[in-house]
């Protein structure tokens, strides 16, 4: 593919040695760092694969990782940060949101058929985001030496050439091979590729940074790229929502109670487990502690509350939760009077059945629900997407969030919601009042709720944290760590030089 004649304001893309190196996070704390700057900046990812999503300002659905970055950045995150959004629904296919709304389905042979048809939205996306912006930090997805994936990129070097926007390759040295994934990446792109890449950054390293001088020097020599900086570790990234689920996989197999007092929270890890980050509120809390339950492994018989979150494929969840057992270890916690959480998918999964007669989420029928509440839901075509806000039902604690789902529920416990919203009732309580859920996300961020809510739990010993604050002094530690850390006047020269 031939260069593009540049065009636009200043941008610099951050390309991966591999996923989960940590191109999201350094993309958050580059656009908080800039704009304490003054500049404007736009977060921008051409195709994100991600079952983690948030509603944008513009009522369109992006990657949880651009609604963070828009939010370090200090603006309202819109569509055209994430042109391009797959959401894994099986094994083998995944739903398609481009420009932030849903257009079909397709397996992995199919979409990659489709790709060079979604390059000009991307491009489109991509101009439209730069008018009006000082600097565009841009973020890839994999890697670019997934050369059998290569033809019609538009997740990485294929976008880059493109837009003609210059690279800078990041790699991880706290998962080891560092050096030989930098070289073998260069080894695998072509001259075109290699000349767009200025330079490389080596992420999340722990010690005595002295020691990576010569390693520096042997990358340089094998790549001819420039060494653009040495990231060290940073611990409050536990504090930020992920981009995606793969952060749960390495959660310890029991979470070790901070005191014998603590909050336990057991959270079954279903196979397409969805908008995690509504876990991330709770897990900040200093007396809880957050159990994510891998498979092969009973729900813990202590925990004071089993909460399910969303799910991308609700029946294919549910029947996983019954094959495992979880739906038996969730009925006896109910039985010694447990409580039982279900947001959006998780909720779904509480009722007594959940049909899908139009197959929208797989093949056509309908999956025994849990039978905790007295509501079913079936599945339709149309995806409710929208930000909201309202009340709880029972303490009147204020919430907000957004709601991101297919398919209605309906029954006699919906006349027990769990919160009011502007748009009306939302959710259900069982009888009892310790079995729940709602299709709103963010539920837990409001403050006020979850102090609440963990209160009926158990007595607690602290107060609890401020979550928005948290999330904003987080965000200001990063880009002061990158400040402090990376040449960002370099940086911003290489994204001028575009």
């Amino acid at each position: 593919m031939a260069r593009a004649v540049s065009q636009g304001p200043p941008a610099l893309m951050f390309q991966g040695t591999g996923s989960n190196v940590g191109k999201s996070l350094l993309v958050a704390g580059l656009c908080r760092a800039y704009a304490a700057r003054g500049l404007r900046v736009r977060p921008f990812k051409p195709q994100n694969m991600s079952n983690n999503a948030a509603v944008a300002g513009d009522g369109r659905e992006i990657g949880r990782a651009q609604a963070l970055q828009a939010r370090a950045a200090g603006i309202e995150p819109c569509a055209d940060m994430n042109p391009v959004l797959l959401k894994p629904e099986s094994e083998h296919g995944a739903q398609m949101v481009v420009q932030g709304s849903v257009t079909g389905t397709a397996d992995a042979r199919g979409y990659h058929a489709l790709k060079a048809a979604l390059m000009p939205p991307v491009l489109e996306s991509f101009a439209r985001l730069g008018q009006g912006a000082d600097l565009i930090l841009v973020e890839g997805a994999g890697s670019p030496a997934e050369v059998n994936l290569r033809q019609n990129d538009i997740a990485n070097m294929g976008f880059a050439l493109a837009a003609g926007v210059p690279v800078a390759l990041v790699g991880d040295v706290d998962r080891g091979g560092v050096i030989a994934s930098l070289v073998g990446t260069w080894a695998l792109l072509p001259a075109s590729e290699r000349t767009l890449t200025r330079g490389f950054l080596v992420n999340k390293f722990r010690g005595d940074a002295t020691l990576f001088d010569d390693a520096n020097a042997i990358i340089e020599r094998e790549t001819g790229w420039a060494a653009l900086g040495l990231v060290p570790w940073f611990e409050g990234a536990r504090l930020l929502p992920a981009e995606d689920s793969v952060g749960l996989d390495s959660s310890p197999a029991g979470a070790p109670a901070a005191t014998d007092r603590a909050i336990k929270i057991a959270v079954p890890r279903l196979p397409r487990i969805s908008n995690t980050d509504d876990l991330d509120p709770l897990r900040a809390e200093p007396d809880t502690v957050l159990d994510i339950v891998p498979p092969g492994r009973a729900l813990p018989g202590d925990a004071d509350l089993v909460l399910l979150p969303g799910s991308k494929a609700t029946r294919s969840d549910l029947e996983a939760l019954h094959a495992e057992g979880w739906a038996l270890d969730i009925a006896a916690h109910v039985r010694r009077g447990g409580w039982v959480v279900g947001l959006c998918g998780g909720y779904q999964m509480l009722g007594r059945r959940v049909a899908d007669p139009a197959g929208i989420e797989g093949p056509p029928g309908e999956t025994p629900g849990l039978g905790l509440l007295d509501v079913e839901t079936t599945m339709s075509a149309g995806k409710r997407l929208v930000r909201a806000s309202g009340h709880a039902s029972e303490g009147g604690e204020g919430i907000a969030g957004y709601e991101m789902h297919m398919g209605e529920t309906t029954g006699p416990d919906t006349l027990r919601p769990l919160v009011r919203l502007e748009s009306g009732p939302d959710g259900a309580r069982a009888p009892n009042g310790r079995v729940m859920g709602c299709y709103l996300h963010g539920l837990f961020a409001a403050d006020g709720f979850r102090r609440a809510f963990l209160g009926r739990l158990r007595e607690r010993e602290s107060a609890g944290i401020a979550y928005d604050a948290l999330v904003e002094e987080t965000l200001d530690a990063l880009g002061a760590h990158l400040e402090a850390h990376l040449d960002l006047d370099r940086l911003l020269e290489v994204a001028r030089a575009r």
